[in-house]
Order: C-alpha cells, then structure tokens, then sequence
C-alpha cells in the first residue's frame, strides 16, 4: 500500500513538543511499515495546514497512519484527522470528535461515569475564583485539563491544603489558560490498558494491563508516588513496565471496563486508557488516550506481546487492517483508491561547467549547478516514480520545451544573463501555461535585484541597513551610510562580489571598491551600512503561509582576525574553520520568534512560492535587519545552506525535494480541473 506517514517531529526537549515523536520513533515505524511491503511517505505536518495538504494531494497516498498531535488548542488532536476526512483519505485512529473528547479530562470523565465507571471527584476550573467552596478531598492533583504525555504536573502538583491548591492552581492557569483539573488524589497503583483493535475478538482488542513501577531511588525521595512529566521525559531510566498477571484480583475488571470505555468512547484502531487502583481493588479511571505513545518500548508493545504481537510490524500491521476493514478498502491496496499519477516533470536547470576557484575572475557560473547535484535532485524526483525530462536553460529551450509535453517543472535555473535572468524559464513556463516549483518570474526579479528587494521590505516595516546604488562610484554618498560599509554587486547570487576585503572603512576606499564592482560586473554597486551583530539564515518552506524552519547562524570563529567579519563567496567555496554553521541557531525564544515572524512577513512582501532563503544581521542596537532574500536558493546536499538547514529540521533530501515539488503538483492538478470544467 502507498501510505503517508504523518506526524510532529521533536526537534527540542521543549515541554511544547513533549508529545511529538522524535526522530528515532519516526525512524522505527517508517522502518516497520516498509518491512510489510508498504511504499511509505513520512510527512511532517508542523507549519500551515495548506503544506500539508499539498503535500498530500501530491502523494496520493491510499492510506495515512496518523501520529500527528497538532501544535495547540483543545482540538489540536483533531485538526489532522478533521483535515484527512475532508480530502477524503483513509486514516489510522480515532476520528475528529473523538480525538476532540478524549484530549478534555474533564469533559471524557462525565462521559465514563455515565457509563457507570468509578472516576475521582474533580473540578475543572478556567478561573482561581471557582476554587471558593470547593469540596474535594485532599490531597488533590492539579493537572492542564487539555494536555498529554503528563505536561504540567510535577511533584508540585500534589497539594495538600487550601493555600497549596491556590498557589499550585494559579501557576497552571498562568501556563494553561484553557483550563485547569483539579482531582481528589488517588493513592495506589498506575495502571495502563492499551487496545488494538482487530487482536482478539474476544476483548474487542483490549490488551492485557500493564503496571508504571518506579525504581527504589524514587520512591525514596516521594511522598506521593506519581508518573509526572520529569519521569516520563527526563528520568525513564528509573520507570519499568511490566504486564499485569491475570491472577491479580483487579485483572478480569479492567480488562472488561476497558472494553466498555473504548466503545463508549468510539476510540477506533488503537488507544490506551490509565487508571489508579488502590491497595484494596478499587479502580479509579483517569484518562484515555486516543493517539498513544508508538515510540520503541512503550508499554503498548509489551501488553501486544503478550497477544502474540512480538515484533513491531506485527502491531502496526493489525493497527492498518483495523483501518481497511472500517473503510472498505482490501489491505493489500487493491481497494477503491486512485493509483498515483505518475507526471513528466521537467527539470530546468544551468550546468556548471566551468569550476569556480578563489579568483573572483573563475565566478561567472558559480551560481550553477554542478553534475553531481543536478543528478541528486534527478534521483530525488524519480523515487516518488515520476518521469524526468531534462531541460537545461540554453537559448535554444524555447524551441525545445514544447515537444517534450511535460506536465510540471522543477525549476532551479539561474538563467544566462541580465538581471532578470532568474525570470527567464518561469516567464517561458507561464507563457506555455505550464506549473512548476518556486516563485514566479516577477519576485524572481525584484529578489535578485536587492536594491529594489530592500525598498519592498522596508516599505512593508522590516529594517535594512541604511544603502544606496552606485551606477559610476562617483556619486554623491548619501548621509545616513555610516562607516564601515560593504559593497556588492547588486544583482548577483552566491556572494559573487563579496570577499574578504568588501568592506570599506573610509570613502576613498569605498569608491575604489564600487568601481571594481561596477567594472566587474557590469552592474550597479550596492553599497550598505556594515551590521557588526550575529547573522542568520532563514529557510521557508509553502506558499501563503509558508512554514519557517529553525534558523542557521553562521559563527564567525576567528573575531580577532577580522572585527567586521563577512560571509563571502570564499567560504561557500569550500569548508574552511574561518565559519561554523549552529544548526538550528541557538537563540533564546524571542529573538526566534522576531527572527521568524521578520522572516514570513519578508516572504510575504516579495511574494515568494514555494521555497526560499532569506538572510538577516542584528544591528548594533540589537534590531534584526534584513539584508537579502534568495527565492532559488541551492540545493546541493549536505552543503547548501537550505539542505542543511532543512536535515536540522529532520527533513531529509528526499523530503525536501518532494516538499518543494508537493505545491506545483497541486497547482498542476488545479489547472486540470479547470480545464475539464471549461
């Protein structure tokens, strides 16, 4: 079967990302589902609802196996699975309502108890003031009402008297504004009952219950025994799981009130509920989860063994066949699903011939792509089995693209000359009304003149150093350029132009330099105010709403060699110890959200599609500034700054490729439509 393989990817050990999957379980179950046979498509679903959808459509997958969380919200559980039912594709687990019940405590509880099950008393609460009177037992536990994988409850969040629970409640609001429980404590032991659906007929495939023990080391230093956040993310090594024995007293009565809570519930395909059952049998539920942990060792695998399920592939394979029989497609594939189209998509580039050196005079195809990089992203196209046509960007492709009857273009051509000629192949593309990949002709254009890119981004309210174009080097210089300056070519990619002594720090110096330019190039002369502060890459992936991975600093390691350090066309030659790439940067979070919200609204003002690269520098007075977008940025892997910054991001070449190829296939698709409603 083709199948998507949707999900977050834990890129940090932020509490924010604590229910994600890190990048060793998205390896094992992407691993798994190949070893059944299946053609597997990992899609990481963070950024804009409409990448992932592209992406998709563009797939064509028969079946998802959806891990996915969501990033915020009390729906966020449901949003995927919402979307999935909309585009009308098959998807593993509960559906939308049920992810939407599940995810709110308070709201699931009700539900349990109306089906006669024993829960502790609880409160929810959105404000401390419906504290005031409160009944409850203490102790009590105070948890977020809309969170999982234990986030928000520490040991802290047992609170024994009034003003504990006020002071432990207003924290948790402050965090959790959506709302807070708070729940009499039950002493006793935690126990899970994990389900997949299809394994027994007999318990509806409940599994056998397994039991959270926590080593001697902590049970020493608490008073309440509890499987809080710090355990489950930062001290696992101290918690074993073992089965429950069917000889326990409590056995039969959980695995029959499991039985009755997953169906009361509607959790589907797979799912895990928690309990505390107390030293004299009492069972207390707790929660249900409708998008359990798949990671390698969770308890679900050991309760699957002792069905019979003792390989990995073994559960995630009866997890699908539970999803085939509820939407009446064979788990072989051979069901009503569209097989996916395979498209000639034609690949317009520039081959580089001549190999760039260190001498500036060597430059003039170093913004081309070498063999081994044209024959990457050719492999890369390929294996999601479309055709590839290739068309290099000489003066005879007009005459050429035509008889070749390609559906899609992946465009990475730079074009022979001009400052327009990154606009080339797509002007010729949209003349021949033929979709391909990365921005259109007009932002193309004004990106890779940067005089006219900065007044574009400035007008929409994002800073730039103070500039000015030099035509001869004998113009007047502006007032507000300030020393030390640098000087480029003001329509080049690849820091063509810019060396090691492109700085100027006196005006003498900074003519002499604009005319080298000027005669050089052929070209105005760009000159700007120096910015002494960090620099970052940015790299953006989508269309309106693109997604902004983590940006790249690049680290000047040798300050005392140069205090106005630049990153020049040099040191993207060849890797040399003078830079350092911190990927993803580290930055505290509100340089990273100013870095990223400068980067989408940059985006956004030169119109860019489908990929792109933008560079920014912090000022002296600390202000992120914009310094140049590159809408075509390389795609050479392990190397271009994009490709890197993308494997930070967990996506791999692969996946990159077939990111930035997922919106032209949807545009494609789109224009077909069209023209058989015409």
């Amino acid at each position: 079967m083709r199948i998507a393989f949707t999900h977050n990817l834990k890129t940090s050990s932020a509490e924010s990302e604590a229910e994600f999957d890190t990048p060793e379980t998205v390896a094992a179950i992407r691993k798994s589902l190949e070893s059944l046979g299946h053609e597997v498509e990992a899609v990481e679903v963070s950024g804009p609802a409409s990448r992932t959808i592209a992406r998709l459509e563009a797939l064509s997958p028969q079946i998802i196996f959806n891990t996915a969380e969501g990033h915020r919200g009390r729906f966020r559980e449901a949003f995927f699975p919402g979307i999935f039912e909309q585009i009308g594709v098959p998807f593993t687990g509960s559906d939308a309502y049920v992810c939407t019940l599940t995810l709110d405590k308070a709201l699931t509880k009700k539900v349990v108890e109306e089906a006669g099950m024993r829960t502790p008393r609880s409160l929810f609460i959105r404000e401390l003031a419906e504290l005031s009177g409160q009944t409850l037992r203490f102790p009590l536990i105070l948890k977020p009402n809309f969170e999982g994988s234990s986030k928000g409850i520490t040991v802290d969040s047992i609170v024994e008297d009034q003003a504990a629970l006020e002071k432990r409640a207003a924290i948790l609001l402050a965090n959790y504004s959506s709302g807070v429980l708070v729940e009499e404590y039950i002493l006793g032991r935690d126990i899970a009952v994990p389900m997949i659906e299809g394994v027994s007929e007999d318990t509806s495939g409940v599994l056998s219950p397994i039991e959270y023990v926590f080593d001697a080391a902590i049970t020493a230093q608490r008073k309440f025994q509890l499987y809080d956040y710090t355990l489950k993310n930062e001290l696992s090594d101290h918690v074993s799981v073992k089965l429950m024995p069917k000889a326990d007293p409590v056995y039969s009565r959980l695995m029959q009130q499991s039985k009755v809570v997953f169906e009361k519930l509607g959790v589907r395909d797979l799912g895990r509920i928690d309990y505390r059952v107390t030293d004299d049998g009492e069972v207390f539920f707790i929660e249900v989860n409708a998008l359990p942990s798949l990671e390698p060792g969770a308890g679900i695998y050991l309760a699957a063994a002792a069905a019979g399920l003792t390989k990995t592939e073994q559960v995630l394979e009866k997890v699908l066949q539970s999803t085939c029989r509820r939407y009446g497609i064979g788990y072989s594939g051979n069901g009503n699903r569209r097989q996916k189209q395979v498209l000639r998509v034609g690949f317009a580039f520039n081959q580089k011939r001549i190999t760039p050196t260190e001498d500036v005079k060597t430059d003039q195809e170093a913004e081309f792509d070498s063999p081994k990089t044209l024959e990457a992203i050719r492999e890369a196209i390929r294996s999601y089995g479309h055709t590839v046509i290739d068309l290099e960007a000489t003066p005879d492709l007009p005459t050429r693209i035509h008889p070749e009857d390609v559906d899609v273009v992946f465009n990475i051509a730079e074009g022979m000359r001009g400052r327009n000629r990154e606009s080339q192949v797509p002007a010729l593309l949209e003349l021949l009304d033929i979709p391909y990949t990365g921005s259109d002709a007009a932002t193309l254009a004004l990106a890779l003149d940067k005089g006219l890119a900065k007044r574009i981004v400035a007008q929409a309210g994002v800073p730039t150093p103070a500039f000015q174009l030099m035509h001869t080097g004998k113009e007047r210089l502006n007032k507000d350029i300030h020393f030390p300056a640098i000087i480029k070519p003001v329509a080049e990619g690849s820091s063509k132009g810019v060396i090691g002594t492109s700085v100027a720090h006196s005006e003498a110096e900074l003519r002499e330099k604009a005319a080298f330019i000027i005669e050089r190039y052929r070209q105005p002369a760009l000159v700007e105010e120096f910015l002494p502060g960090r620099e970052f890459t940015v790299a953006l992936l989508g269309e309106r709403r693109p997604r902004v991975l983590p940006p790249m600093e690049i680290v000047f390691t040798k300050p005392d060699k140069d205090p106005n350090p630049v990153y020049t066309y040099q040191h993207k030659l060849n890797s040399n110890d003078e830079v350092r790439y911190d990927r993803p940067a580290q930055i505290e979070p509100r340089l990273k959200e100013t870095i990223e919200r400068i980067s989408r609204k940059v985006f956004a003002a030169l119109g860019c599609r489908d990929l792109a690269r933008i560079d920014l520098r912090i000022d002296a007075r600390g202000q992120v500034n914009f310094i140049e977008c590159n809408p075509l940025p390389g795609l050479t892997p392990g190397w271009s700054d994009l490709c890197l910054i993308a494997e930070s991001a967990g996506i791999g070449y692969r996946e990159l490729i077939g990111e930035i190829m997922a919106p032209a296939i949807r545009r494609y698709k789109e224009k077909k439509n069209l023209e058989l409603k015409a």
